[in-house]
């Protein structure tokens, strides 16, 4: 079959999607994908796997009609020339205008099956974000004609297939299959001991307000008043056309304000995490499920983030990490401190996340239901494994113990 893949950048198509156009090259396919921006690094890893590489227009944060009806003709003449079978889109704007796309291609003889992948609702729908409501109305009516006819919708947690339906963004009737995330290739993030002395915080995550920056650095202060010898970092990218991003000149101010150690966003945060004695997350971000939380589970490192949609579902409070109200640099801190008093629970609580990330979230078989769900299996016998467990469906009980916890 012939697959096309819509992105809204270009870097995810292989940090976050690269062992799933890996999985559909194995298994016979012609993957094309997509992304506005040219990425030449990006460009040869796809290369090099088999797929091949198309930039579509988009500005990825914009509100422009006019440049999104660029984008929505642009995916259209991409599948009428390329008359795929599949088109999976993920994020926001591939989704709503890959979909629109796809719908009106097949009023010119297309049979291509359209699927979304839903990584979060996004930051439109993050409360107190600032949009207006107008916009909030405009994409749920987007959303709704976009994936009207998709053969699936995939979510990565627990939460958003009850707040699409409320939104109105799906009805009751729509097939919504939910996955564990992305999944997260065990090879490449092998676990290693927790550093536990001193006892280092580490974040990773696109430098914006929503993402939980603000409270990250005041619990590290409070932190610091009882725990000097406790270290924090902070590794990301800077988002300077993002309205709640952090701008480069910004950070720097912060960094020495606060005593925190940011670090330029990186392609490989292993170092960073091997380095480090628990991972934080304070977002408060409509996530889907953060790739950087499973990262750090497959790495044996405890978690410290928020009890919202998305970043709970990986976390069993008490057992692999803590979760904390958000917007609360309290809260925060006093989960922080829990480590830093008893450097122990790092290693403890570690072992804990490693055991949910191998049976879970390990890539592959995420890839297979994922692949399962699209018919995307070939004939060769193998079959996609029975559905995996959601993390809200394995008890404290079963993790702890196979843990050794």
């Amino acid at each position: 079959m012939k697959i096309i893949v819509l992105s809204s950048l270009a870097y995810s198509l292989v940090n976050f999607r690269g062992d799933l156009l890996k999985a559909m090259i194995d298994n016979g396919h012609s993957v094309i994908a997509c992304a506005p921006d040219r990425d030449l690094v990006t460009q040869n890893k796809l290369t090099d796997m088999g797929v091949e590489f198309v930039v579509t227009p988009m500005q990825r944060t914009g509100t422009n009609p006019m440049s999104d009806l660029v984008l929505a003709l642009d995916y259209f003449r991409l599948i009428r020339r390329e008359q795929p079978d599949i088109v999976l889109a993920y994020t926001q704007k591939p989704i709503i205008y890959g979909g629109l796309a796809t719908r009106l291609a097949h009023l010119v003889g297309s049979r291509a099956k359209f699927f979304a992948l839903m990584s979060g609702l996004g930051q439109v729908f993050t409360e107190g974000a600032g949009y207006a409501s107008w916009l909030r109305i405009a994409v749920i009516r987007l959303y709704r004609a976009a994936i009207a006819k998709s053969q699936a919708t995939f979510v990565f947690n627990a939460d958003d297939r009850k707040d699409m339906i409320a939104l109105g963004i799906i009805s009751h009737h729509q097939k919504v299959i939910q996955v564990p995330g992305s999944g997260v290739s065990l090879a490449r993030f092998p676990p290693c001991a927790p550093v536990v002395l001193p006892t280092r915080f580490l974040m990773i995550g696109r430098l914006m307000r929503n993402k939980g920056i603000v409270e990250f650095l005041e619990a590290s202060r409070l932190v610091r008043r009882n725990f000097p010898h406790c270290e924090f970092q902070i590794v990301g990218r800077c988002e300077d056309e993002n309205p709640s991003g952090i701008s480069r000149a910004e950070s720097e101010r912060l960094a020495a304000e606060y005593e925190v150690d940011f670090v330029p966003g990186t392609d490989d945060v292993r170092p960073y995490l091997a380095a480090c004695s628990v991972f934080v997350l304070p977002s408060y971000y409509r996530e889907g499920l953060p790739r950087t939380i499973l990262e750090a589970l497959a790495s044996a490192r405890a978690v410290i983030t928020t009890d919202l949609p998305g970043c709970r579902d990986a976390v069993v409070d008490g057992i692999n990490g803590y979760l904390v109200r958000p917007r609360d640099g309290n809260d925060l801190a006093m989960a922080m401190m829990r480590f830093a008093a008893e450097p122990e629970r790092a290693n403890l609580m570690g072992k804990a996340s490693l055991a949910l990330a191998r049976d879970v979230y390990d890539v592959d078989k995420v890839n297979l239901q994922l692949l399962g769900e699209m018919g995307l299996i070939n004939s060769s016998g193998v079959h996609p494994q029975e559905r995996r467990p959601s993390t809200s469906e394995i008890s404290p009980h079963q993790i702890a113990a196979s843990s050794g916890a």
